[in-house]
């Protein structure tokens, strides 16, 4: 059986915490899908587009992997796409109630659906998106928590107009 794991995530902006979860999950699984979300209860840095292409450009090497963006139900994307697997990380115990929450609900909406969740390498375990941009924001370096292109986008984002 090919297995196709989705991972879901707004990706605002893409940490290398992600890459690390996107490169092992590419070594385990046929195809993974990022599945970038539009997630209306946030007010996103980045638009929807922008996300997405960030995310292809920095997943471009990695031959089974596609970058999507979805504004409908997680287990519908998936059911749309194909994937049989959930991929979550889980960076802290803190994440783990909800993610083991949403992980029964999305067993509930679509049983056909195994989670799996990946722990980042520790290095990243403390990198989250919220926290890039807030030190963006405020002109900290990030450099070595996000990808270049990331970065130079941040930058850009940022730059007094």
């Amino acid at each position: 059986m090919q297995t196709t794991a989705i991972y879901p995530g707004t990706f605002d902006p893409v940490t290398n915490g992600h890459l690390d979860l996107i490169a092992r999950a590419s070594r385990l699984y046929h195809k993974v899908l990022v599945a970038v979300a539009v997630n209306r209860g946030k007010a996103p840095l980045f638009s929807l587009d922008e996300r997405v292409e960030l995310a292809r450009a920095v997943t471009s090497e990695f031959a089974n992997v596609e970058v999507i963006g979805f504004d409908n139900l997680l287990v519908d994307c998936a059911r749309q796409h194909g994937a049989n697997v959930i991929l979550r990380g889980l960076r802290a115990v803190s994440d783990f109630e909800y993610e083991f929450q949403l992980a029964g609900m999305n067993r509930r909406l679509a049983p056909e659906l195994e989670t799996v969740f990946l722990t980042p390498a520790e290095q990243y375990e403390f990198i989250s998106s919220s926290m890039i941009r807030e030190i963006a924001q405020l002109n900290g370096d990030v450099s070595c928590f996000v990808p270049d292109l990331v970065h130079q986008s941040l930058i850009n984002k940022f730059r007094p107009q």
